[in-house]
């Protein structure tokens, strides 16, 4: 396994536009296995290239556990329906925090795969949600940007609170 460096918050790169990917390079394909390998081990459910210093336009998301995530290349959301849902987010740059977020409830999405391959699919509920936080970081926007006010929260000190009560 290739771990990559998770840039945090404060990192000036995590504020830039990603450029888009013309051509999958052998440089490229191997961003794509660190990425995978980064994710699995910081336990992440998402990926962009941005958060490990490249600044193309690359996603990984895995919305189920036990199988193999997706890559998107140049993802884009073509839609997004009115409905709503808030739910909690974290992020791997913003270690240590959670906070409520309200994303659209279904998307479409058009993308290519990592075969650079055309795609288009609907997405909805937690996968909906991991691939417009994903796409947010493709253009420089943080969920912390997007939180409902007064809901991000410090995880370890809940952790340390808790188990002080116990």
């Amino acid at each position: 396994m290739s771990e990559r460096t998770v840039r945090q918050t404060g990192d000036e790169i995590l504020r830039k536009q990603s450029k888009d990917v013309s051509e999958l390079t052998d440089r490229l394909k191997e961003l794509i296995v660190d990425m995978k390998d980064t994710m699995k081990i910081h336990g992440g459910c998402g990926l962009a290239a941005v958060q490990v210093g490249v600044l193309k336009k690359i996603i990984i998301c895995a919305p189920e556990e036990d199988k193999e995530p997706v890559v998107l290349i140049n993802p884009e959301i073509i839609s997004s329906s009115s409905e709503t849902e808030e739910d909690s987010e974290g992020c791997l740059s913003v270690d240590g925090y959670r906070g409520q977020v309200v994303r659209p409830k279904s998307i479409v999405v058009k993308a290519k795969d990592e075969n650079m391959n055309d795609m288009e699919f609907d997405a909805e509920g937690f996968f909906a949600r991991i691939i417009c936080h994903e796409v947010d970081h493709l253009n420089g926007v943080l969920y912390t940007d997007k939180v409902v006010p007064g809901t991000l929260k410090d995880v370890n000190e809940e952790e340390s609170t808790k188990e002080e009560i116990e």
